[in-house]
C-alpha cells in the first residue's frame, strides 16, 4: 500500500506570492517534486532572506498591486500565505476592514488568470472564525466559484509536524479536478518526538545581548523568581511570567520583532536569556543551513514570526503531489452568477470541504414572475441526478433555504424517506404531513409558519406527472430541481 507521505513520480512548477522568507516554497522543494520558478515578495528585509537562499529563483520585488497577471509565470501550483495580521488575534482580527485583508483578492486575481491545477493557501486559524464565519465565506466560494474543490483544515505543528511549537494554522488546498480533489487527504497526527533541546541551544554561551541580567532589567527579579526549569519556555507578560509547562514554544509572532520582550525566554546554564534568531528559525523547522542574511535581529525575528512550519508544509506537498497524479481537469470556467449550489461539509469548526455543484437556471424564472409571492412547488427526489446523496442533500437543502430567504413560500415534496428525515432536521418552520399517490409516499414541506393549502400541491403532483417545471394558469410556479444543470454535463 502506497503511504500517502511519500512522493509522485512528476515534478510540478510553483508561483508563489507573499513569500515572506520562503517557508512554503522550502515545505514544497524538500519533498523534490516542486520547484519554485517565481516569488512575490515586498517587504525588502524578506528579500534579502529570499536572495541568499534561493538565489536561482525569479523574485519579484514589487507590491502585489503592480504586478500584471499576464508578468506571473504559468505554473502548476500557486501558493501563498497572504498577511495574516487582519485576521490574527496581534492583529485585533480586522479582516476585509483592514488594508491588508484585500491582499486575498489581488491574490484571487492571479489565481484567476492562470488557473493552476492547484492552489495552497496558509493563514491563521482566526480566519476561520473572523466576523462571526463570513471572512471565511468570502474566501471559501471566492475559491469555489472559481472552479477549485477545496479542502480546508487547522492543524498544529506539535500534532502534525513533529515541531515542539503550539502554532495552529489553517492550510487550504484546492484542485480543479475533482478527481484529484477526492485523492487528496490531509497529514495524520503523528507522534512529537522532538524535544526543546533540539531546537534550542541550552548550554552554548551566546551574546551577551541576549541575556537579562539583575541591574539591568527592572523586572529581572520577578524573572529570576519564576523562570526555574529548562523543561519549559516562559514568556513576560508586562506584569508576570507566564509559563508554558507542556514542553512546547508558544506561538511565535511577528511581534517578536517589535521589542525583545516578546521573544520567548529560556533558563540556560549561563543565565536567564530570550531565544536567538536562529533558534526561532530552528522553531519554525529550518534546516540548519538555511542562511539568515545579515540584517537585524528585530527583522529576523519578524521573519521567524511571520514564516510557516516547514515540516508540516513538506507533509501536505506531498499528498498534494500525489493527489495531482490522479488529476483530470474538467476545464471549468468563472461563474458570476450569484443563484448556484456550493457543496459545503464542515466536517468539525476547523476542517471541511466545499466545491461548485450547479447554477440554479429555473431560480431566475421564479424571481422574474410577476408575482413573487405565488408560492412554489419543488420536487425534491432525484436532485441532482448522477450525483451521490450527500450532494443531492446539499443541493436540496440550499435551494430551499434560497426560496426560504427570498421569503417565497415553498412546498418541498419527495418520496425519499432518507432525504425527508433530513430534510426534516435542516428547517424549523415547517408543516409536515404524508400523502399517498400512485403507492408512493410523498411529503409535503411548507417552510413557512401559518397555513396554505397543500391539496393545490398534491393536485399539482398528480396533474404534472414530474413532466414540466411551470404549469400555465395554475395559482403555483413550479420547479423541478433535478432540471438543475450540472456543470460538468454542460
Amino acid at each position: 500500500m502506497k503511504n500517502s507521505d511519500t512522493v509522485s513520480t512528476q515534478s510540478y512548477e510553483v508561483a508563489s506570492f507573499f513569500g515572506g522568507v520562503g517557508g512554503i516554497d522550502l515545505g514544497f522543494e524538500q519533498t523534490k517534486k516542486f520547484s519554485t520558478v517565481y516569488i512575490n515578495e515586498f517587504d525588502k528585509n524578506a528579500q534579502e532572506t529570499i536572495s541568499v537562499n534561493f538565489p536561482d529563483v525569479r523574485l519579484d520585488r514589487r507590491d502585489i498591486h503592480e504586478v500584471k497577471a499576464e508578468e506571473v509565470p504559468n505554473t502548476d501550483l500557486i501558493v501563498g500565505g497572504f498577511p495574516c495580521q487582519a485576521f490574527s488575534i496581534a492583529g485585533y482580527r480586522k479582516g476585509f476592514e483592514d488594508e491588508r485583508g484585500d491582499l486575498f483578492f489581488e491574490l484571487l486575481r492571479i489565481i484567476k488568470f492562470h488557473k493552476p491545477r492547484a492552489i495552497f493557501i496558509e493563514n491563521v486559524k482566526n480566519m476561520v472564525t473572523h466576523d462571526h464565519g463570513n471572512t471565511f465565506k468570502v474566501i471559501r466560494e471566492a475559491l469555489t466559484l472559481n472552479g477549485y474543490y477545496i479542502k480546508w483544515k487547522v492543524m498544529n505543528s506539535k500534532n502534525y509536524g513533529d515541531i515542539p511549537q503550539n502554532r495552529e494554522r489553517i492550510y487550504i488546498v484546492g484542485f480543479l479536478s475533482k478527481n484529484a480533489f477526492d485523492k487528496f487527504k490531509f497529514p495524520e497526527e503523528i507522534e512529537l518526538k522532538k524535544t526543546l533541546k533540539d531546537v534550542i541551544d541550552f548550554d552554548t554561551l551566546e551574546e551577551e545581548k541576549y541575556y537579562y541580567r539583575k541591574g539591568v532589567q527592572p523586572f529581572y527579579d520577578k524573572l529570576a523568581e519564576d523562570v526555574s526549569s529548562q523543561e519549559s519556555v516562559y514568556q513576560w507578560r508586562r506584569q508576570y511570567v507566564r509559563e508554558n509547562k507542556n514542553g512546547v514554544v508558544p506561538t511565535l509572532t511577528a511581534n517578536m520583532g517589535t521589542g525583545g520582550h516578546n521573544v520567548p525566554i529560556i533558563l540556560t546554564k549561563n543565565g536567564i536569556r530570550k531565544l536567538t534568531p536562529r533558534e526561532t528559525f530552528n522553531v519554525q523547522g529550518f534546516p540548519k543551513d538555511f542562511k539568515l542574511p545579515n540584517i537585524s535581529n528585530g527583522q529576523l525575528y519578524k521573519q521567524a514570526g511571520n514564516s510557516v512550519v516547514v515540516p508540516l508544509i513538506k507533509r501536505i506537498a506531498n499528498r498534494i503531489a500525489n493527489a495531482l497524479e490522479f488529476d483530470i481537469v474538467e476545464g471549468k470556467s468563472t461563474l458570476d452568477n450569484k443563484d448556484v449550489l456550493i457543496y459545503v461539509n464542515k466536517k468539525s469548526r476547523y476542517e471541511g470541504e466545499s466545491y461548485f455543484i450547479a447554477e440554479i437556471k429555473a431560480l431566475k424564472r421564479i424571481l422574474e414572475a410577476k408575482d413573487e409571492n405565488l408560492p412554489v412547488l419543488c420536487f425534491v427526489d432525484e436532485v441532482l441526478r448522477g450525483t451521490n446523496t450527500v450532494e443531492r442533500i446539499a443541493a436540496s437543502t440550499q435551494v430551499l433555504r434560497e426560496f426560504q430567504r427570498r421569503n417565497i413560500l415553498c412546498f418541498a415534496a419527495t418520496h425519499d424517506i432518507e432525504l425527508t428525515f433530513l430534510l426534516e432536521n435542516e428547517f424549523e418552520n415547517y408543516h409536515f404531513q404524508e400523502q399517498i399517490q400512485d403507492g408512493e409516499v410523498l411529503f409535503d414541506y411548507r417552510l413557512y409558519k401559518g397555513r396554505s393549502n397543500s391539496r393545490n400541491a398534491i393536485r399539482l403532483l398528480e396533474l404534472l406527472g414530474y413532466e414540466t417545471d411551470i404549469v400555465e394558469g395554475a395559482n403555483e410556479m413550479v420547479i423541478r430541481i433535478d432540471e438543475i444543470r450540472i456543470e460538468n454535463e454542460a
